[in-house]
């Protein structure tokens, strides 16, 4: 295993877009929750941490008439205790619980579960086991271990909050060099698996930015246990004043899948058929691939159906 030969702190948003530049192989680190076990296992081979977690800027949470912009660094335990996130976006509060345990909600923050990497039960595994199964694609291996081919890595999409901000339309203020630059949330993920986020190294993810909306989301995950497990399925569905609708499915696909309709044009069925449909589900999980296909339509079911849409549960 490789050893991290440098470790940086910095206090300013200036001075880490500068240090990452004049580092050979560096990586941004926060909290740690996601970084630390990953590097443990040798899944990450960065030889230097650039330490953000002193970055004030990135603490701050800014209110104005149209939307709610929430630092990076703020912490999945403060999303939860924020009543003004309370007020305007409950499911965003309720995935923020549902993040691993209490105590690891006080350090992991909300930038690192947006970023957090893909995972998959081939993939996250000590290096010793890895070695003796034989490595993946995704650690410089020749084929995918779920599914025996040897072009596309599925390691799974595992962030619980990102398909909440998705489905309010959130977006990345993102940070570099350059400047800085706002994206849609969704845009910032590959669907590669083995590269899952398609930020340079050199940027860094300011903050959150989610417009108020009048949508009502519905978050719903499955997972072994009710606390600590990384997600087999997450699903969050938005519905607007307009009858407009948007589906994200994460935990099913190398990344969120985004499924936007219009319920005042297009059948309800043909949506919830789509939305089991586009998820490329492999076998890579603690659950089975059929399993974790036939709670997506149980989950989008009853979401719309607590959104007050009608549903006809005989698709198959």
């Amino acid at each position: 295993m490789e050893t991290t030969q440098k470790y940086i702190r910095v206090t300013t948003i200036q001075d880490a877009v500068q240090q990452v530049k004049e580092q050979t192989n560096a990586i941004f680190v926060a909290g740690g929750t996601d970084v630390f076990v990953n590097k443990q296992q040798g899944n990450i081979e960065a030889d230097c941490l650039i330490d953000i977690s002193g970055i004030q800027d990135l603490k701050t949470v800014v209110k104005n008439e149209s939307s709610i912009e929430i630092g990076a660094l703020i912490s999945l335990e403060n999303i939860a205790l924020s009543e003004e996130i309370k007020l305007h976006f409950t499911a965003l509060i309720q995935a923020a619980l549902a993040v691993a345990t209490p105590v690891i909600r006080k350090t992991a923050t909300i930038g690192g579960n947006v970023l957090c990497e893909n995972r998959c039960f081939y993939y996250n595994q000590s290096e010793w086991w890895r070695e003796a199964v034989g490595h993946c694609l995704k650690c410089n291996g020749d084929i995918c271990l779920a599914t025996g081919g040897r072009k596309n890595c599925f390691s799974k999409f595992v962030s619980d909050t990102a398909p909440v901000l998705i489905a309010y339309g959130a977006f990345a203020i993102l940070i570099d060099a350059d400047g800085e630059k706002k994206v849609p949330l969704e845009s910032i993920y590959t669907g590669d698996g083995v590269v899952s986020v398609g930020l340079n190294k050199t940027t860094l993810l300011k903050s959150i930015l989610i417009p108020y909306s009048k949508s009502k989301v519905i978050f719903k995950k499955l997972r072994p246990r009710k606390t600590l497990d990384f997600t087999s399925l997450t699903t969050a569905i938005a519905l607007d004043d307009k009858q407009k609708i948007r589906i994200v499915i994460g935990g099913v696909d190398p990344k969120p899948v985004v499924l936007d309709a219009d319920l005042s044009k297009e059948d309800v069925q043909q949506i919830i058929a789509t939305a089991i449909k586009k998820p490329r589900v492999v076998e890579n999980d603690f659950y089975s691939r059929l399993y974790r296909k036939d709670m997506i339509k149980v989950f989008v079911e009853n979401s719309l159906t607590e959104l007050g849409i009608q549903v006809n549960s005989n698709i198959n």
